[in-house]
């Protein structure tokens, strides 16, 4: 007690600058930066986690959509923040794993400009196609994809997890797979639904909504395993290409400059917020599993996906120029 007490009174002194800053933190909002439109997942992953940390952590959280090349334009908008821990970002693996791996300059270095904070969500993508498209199952895409003017699929963006799948499934498939990047989920699953893309490789909570309508058809997902969202919906694996597996997941990330104490602090309130079970529930109904994580737990999960991503992009000879 008497080893508390004295910590406590050096902290409000200022004696202990680092257990000062991590016991006021958060001095003013959080700003929850996501790199993708409205409507799509990683957008859907924020609301969710800032509605949780406003009603039940009594913060002031605003999410920020910063749209633009993959994900990396709210990336180094985070990157060049002040490091006070109040600008997180969203980030997904194309951003952590992918992209600065498959460009000559992504504008950050996620080894040395990057600090994990917690792993959020692990979810399934999901090849879907617009009612016209007289297809029914991956094999009849393919087949069509394998015609000379192969078949358009959009994704959220260059980079994403989406466009990796897609990617992927050309390699092992042979088919011409043309990719046609948008700015986010929520206008790629627009332009589907309008027509103008036939196919699209969409995020689990993007593509639920609508599916669960009839309004566009559901041919295979991404994941080594069915997606809770439609457990009917069989894998690309289950369809002829064994060993096939690409899903998307979600970590928030801060500023590497941040200090070890507030990033922990960050860690606390995120997993506490991850794990309430309202929050668990919003996230199963949209096909995500909640990964709620230590910072050492993050850190080796963005190192192994970096890895796999890191032989693929070789492989395939994927430049995202």
């Amino acid at each position: 007690m008497h080893r508390r007490w004295l910590i406590r009174s050096a902290a409000a002194a200022g004696l202990l600058p680092g257990v000062a800053r991590a016991q006021s933190f958060p001095s003013k909002p959080l700003r929850l930066l996501v790199g993708a439109a409205a409507g799509g997942g990683a957008d859907i992953v924020a609301r969710i986690l800032a509605q949780e940390l406003t009603k039940g952590g009594g913060l002031s959280v605003l999410v920020d959509n910063k749209p633009g090349a993959g994900g990396t334009v709210a990336t180094r908008e985070m990157v060049r923040a002040p490091a006070d821990g109040t600008t997180l970002l969203v980030a997904n693996v194309g951003v952590l794993a992918v992209i600065p791996y498959a460009t000559r300059d992504a504008g950050y270095d996620p080894r040395a400009d990057i600090a994990p904070v917690c792993l959020a969500v692990d979810f399934s993508n999901v090849l879907v196609v617009h009612p016209a498209v007289p297809a029914t199952t991956l094999a009849e895409y393919l087949a069509l994809a394998r015609r000379p003017e192969g078949m358009d699929y959009g994704t959220a963006g260059v980079g994403t997890a989406g466009h990796l799948a897609g990617e992927l499934l050309k390699a092992r498939s042979g088919a011409r797979l043309n990719h046609v990047p948008f700015r986010g989920g929520g206008p790629a699953m627009n332009d589907l639904m309008g027509g103008h893309v036939p196919s699209l490789i969409a995020s689990a909570p993007t593509a639920t909504g609508v599916l669960r309508e009839g309004r566009i058809r559901a041919l295979a997902v991404t994941g080594a395993k069915r997606s809770p969202f439609d457990p009917a919906i069989a894998t690309v694996a289950e369809q002829g290409f064994p060993g096939y597996a690409a899903t998307n997941w979600y970590a928030v990330v801060v500023s590497s400059k941040t200090s070890p104490e507030i990033v922990a602090t960050l860690n606390a309130i995120l997993t506490k917020a991850l794990g309430a079970p309202k929050v668990r529930t919003a996230y199963a109904q949209q096909g995500m599993e909640t990964l709620a994580s230590t910072q050492a737990e993050a850190a080796a999960h963005i190192a192994r996906e970096t890895e796999i991503w890191k032989k693929v992009i070789a492989d395939a000879g994927i430049r995202l120029e």
